[in-house]
């Protein structure tokens, strides 16, 4: 037995020492930017792997003298209002394409889906215009409007709709539901999990949006905290520690929210919507 368990140990042993090796890899940016960010500012560069010298006022200095404050409450507002629209346009859209009937339903869908296949960037342009056009420049229904729909949320879950059993949805007719009713008693709650995932997502991607907040923002109060990010580097060059104190605040709240709701990333891309 124990010639027959030996390999498999060995397989073992070097599957988690490759998986440490990349876990290292990962973690030594993120090692590097806590030490220097802890620094003062002579001693960034004075042995930059080792912690030789902390002091917190440089993460004190990067809230108060970079305004990150206001770019995190900025960031999460446009975070939270993306992520709750996306939901509910997802579920709508969603369900119209599994249950409802109507003309050339397939070819709606198909079209539909070929927009996931559309880069942001060819898309920028004329959305910039657009927005300028309506007076939303330097606004928070100019940062939000153009996310509030995601083909990718409407594919996702219409796919796990598809999965509820016909029987269930006659069902729920003989009981008197009708859309209405069948999605909020009863697709809803099926898919509950799948929400949790896709909305987890759409909170990652909005909060991580550099490119478009950077096209419409002109003025400081509207910066995200990517965009202020850049506006702290260009203008305290000389302070490396400054900059990396400011990465780590914009950091930590996402650090929270994944750690917080990892279990329901998990369900939601692991269990599926529908059991039994």
């Amino acid at each position: 037995m124990a010639l027959d368990t030996a390999p498999i140990g060995w397989r073992s042993f070097a599957r988690y020492s490759m998986l440490t090796v990349v876990a290292l890899f990962i973690l030594f940016p993120v090692y590097t930017t806590v030490i220097a960010a802890l620094k003062p500012g002579n001693k960034v560069l004075d042995n930059p792997l080792l912690p030789n010298a902390f002091t917190l006022d440089v993460l004190k200095n990067a809230w108060t003298d970079g305004r990150l404050g206001r770019y995190l409450m900025n960031t999460t507002i446009v975070a939270v209002i993306v992520t709750s629209v996306q939901l509910v346009t997802s579920i709508a859209s969603a369900y119209a394409f599994s249950f409802l009937k109507f003309p050339l339903k397939r070819l709606v869908f198909g079209i539909f889906l070929s927009t996931l296949l559309v880069p942001l960037e060819v898309t920028l342009v004329i959305n910039r215009r657009t927005i300028d056009s309506l007076g939303w420049l330097n606004s928070f229904q100019g940062l939000t409007v153009p996310f509030i729909a995601t083909a990718f949320g409407t594919f996702l879950l219409r796919q796990v709709f598809m999965q509820i059993p016909p029987d269930l949805r006659e069902a729920a007719q003989m009981d008197g539901l009708g859309h209405w009713g069948f999605m909020k008693e009863v697709a809803i709650p099926l898919v509950r999990p799948t929400l949790g995932a896709l909305g987890l997502f759409s909170f990652l991607a909005s909060w991580n949006q550099y490119l478009w907040p950077s096209l419409i923002t002109t003025k400081d109060d509207m910066n995200t905290v990517q965009t202020g990010l850049r506006h702290l580097a260009s203008s305290d060059l000389d302070k490396p520690n400054l900059i990396m104190a400011g990465t780590i605040i914009a950091a930590v709240p996402i650090l929270i929210v994944l750690v917080v709701f990892q279990k329901q990333l998990v369900r939601g891309l692991t269990a599926g919507a529908v059991k039994g």
